[in-house]
């Protein structure tokens, strides 16, 4: 609790939902390679699905023992507003419940406040937690949910879902600002079925086709550059037709390759609130690792759904190859809000494909504590070989954080281990210039640092600058022998250069 500012009696009536978002948070920025306090105080916002909380419930039962907290631990407002409270994030921060598609609408909501100036980037997440039966009652009264406990989606024996929960946090940036990309947000929209005769749980198909069409329109993407739709798929014998059959409308119309579709609820349940959010990590670690993760529970088509059986639509049910198309996501709540996101996977090679430097490489890290600094730096040691990694450890370590005081350092590639770790102080020491005088001249001083282009450029200067003395330094530094630096004049021309350019 004390590393995100949190009172210890706000701490014990928090919403556990809200202490998973804390952490979730902050890994996620982290992972695009960005130290969180580098962002305070930035026009970033903060977009959270979440439905309901069970804890702020139980926390109220007794008004003898109210002491306030739970209304900031527990209110869904806070859930948002704690994380930029935190973070010092200055944007937008809301909380969206439109139950199932909560968390794909406050990815929409984000983009769409990024792409409109809002802001610049934007902290999304979904959240759902199951602590106390009464609410899984109430679905399974309305014939929602699943009697064995499995979700099949798109087959013939599917009966409804099974719940489940979910913690997910992403950060969408603008282009310019990513610094690890796993994909790109195309076009992203939502819209609300309305009325409905069968009732308003009845899910309209017409309407979430109206969604994606327009969507695809808007992006100047034709159906066939789409290779895979990750659907809501929800295993029920009403919402997979009415849901398969509009994509089928959309994006079978003309000949293709079969569309392949996937439901990640067949893998992991219903998580409801996050269930937007936890299919985009499905589909992400799906492109990242080349391979379209297979549903289960497949085995019968549902025969509501034509397409299953004609050739026009593939359900993933065993592991496929990712070719690059463009993706789809759904999300659809149980009232009729209806959410479509568009990815457009990242197609770059990794840099870690790029050569390798045969110089040595300084990498630092920061933690809560000295082991958790060794841990990085001897796993940076087995990333070695993978430059990305080791740029965004730095970029994240490099800034000072009062709540990560112990600092350490490695040097990638060296002979022998050259590592330390201290506790240091948070704020930024002086820093400091010495120059060498002479006596430290060695005949291979500078070589190998020449095959930095940084170095190597400086040096490059600096022989422009001396050209009309006769001397060239980075001829001196590459072709010195024993007896080159004897020359007073070569020696501390070559130093200055040297530390010039270091």
């Amino acid at each position: 609790a004390a590393f995100f500012g949190v009172h210890p009696k706000q701490a014990h009536t928090m919403d556990p939902q809200l202490r998973l978002m804390l952490e979730i948070s902050y890994e996620a920025i982290v992972d695009g390679g960005i130290n969180p306090v580098s962002m305070r105080g930035s026009k970033t916002g903060v977009y959270i699905g979440v439905s309901g909380s069970e804890a702020g419930e139980a926390f109220s039962k007794d008004p003898e023992e109210l002491l306030g907290y739970s209304m900031t631990g527990c209110q869904r407002a806070m859930f948002a507003n704690r994380l930029s409270y935190y973070f010092d994030f200055n944007g937008p921060s809301t909380a969206i419940d439109t139950a199932c598609s909560s968390s794909l609408l406050a990815l929409e909501n984000a983009f769409n406040a990024i792409r409109h100036g809002q802001c610049d980037a934007a902290l999304v997440c979904g959240v759902n937690l199951l602590l106390k039966p009464n609410t899984s009652v109430q679905f399974m009264k309305l014939g929602m949910l699943s009697p064995e406990g499995t979700c099949k989606s798109f087959d013939a024996s599917g009966n409804g879902y099974c719940r489940s929960e979910a913690a997910v946090a992403v950060l969408i940036t603008k282009k310019s600002m990513a610094k690890r990309i796993y994909a790109t947000v195309l076009n992203a929209g939502n819209n609300t079925d309305g009325y409905k005769e069968q009732g308003v749980t009845f899910p309209s198909g017409e309407m979430q086709q109206r969604l994606v069409r327009s969507l695809y329109q808007d992006a100047n993407i034709s159906p066939e550059q789409v290779e895979y739709i990750e659907a809501h798929g929800t295993g029920t014998k009403v919402g997979d037709p009415q849901e398969v059959n509009g994509i089928v409308s959309v994006f079978c119309q003309s000949q293709r390759d079969p569309l392949l579709i996937g439901s990640t609820k067949s893998n992991m349940g219903h998580p409801e609130p996050a269930s937007g959010l936890a299919a985009l990590a499905k589909v992400v670690l799906s492109l990242e690792h080349g391979i379209w993760a297979p549903n289960i529970h497949f085995h019968d088509p549902n025969p509501d759904i034509p397409a299953l059986t004609d050739g026009r639509l593939r359900v993933v049910s065993e592991p496929i190859p990712v070719r690059g198309g463009i993706v789809g996501i759904n999300s659809f709540g149980f009232g009729g809000s209806n959410v479509h996101v568009i990815l457009r996977p990242h197609g770059s090679k990794s840099l870690a494909q790029a050569a390798q430097p045969s110089v040595p490489r300084l990498l630092q890290a920061s933690g809560r504590t000295e082991e958790a600094v060794t841990s990085l730096l001897n796993n940076a040691q087995q990333h070695k070989d993978n430059p990305s990694y080791l740029s965004l450890l730095n970029d994240v370590s490099g800034v000072p954080t009062a709540s990560m005081p112990y600092r350490g350092y490695a040097l990638i590639g060296a002979q022998g281990e050259l590592t330390e770790v201290q506790q240091a102080q948070p704020t930024p020491r002086p820093l400091w210039y010495i120059c060498s005088g002479m006596g430290t001249q060695w005949a291979g001083m500078g070589r190998s640092l020449m095959q930095l282009p940084e170095f190597r450029e400086s040096i490059q200067r600096s022989d422009v600058a001396l050209k009309d003395t006769g001397l060239c330094v980075s001829r001196l530094l590459m072709d010195a022998d024993e007896s080159t630096f004897e020359d007073t004049v070569h020696a501390f021309v070559g130093l200055a250069a040297i530390q010039v350019a270091q």
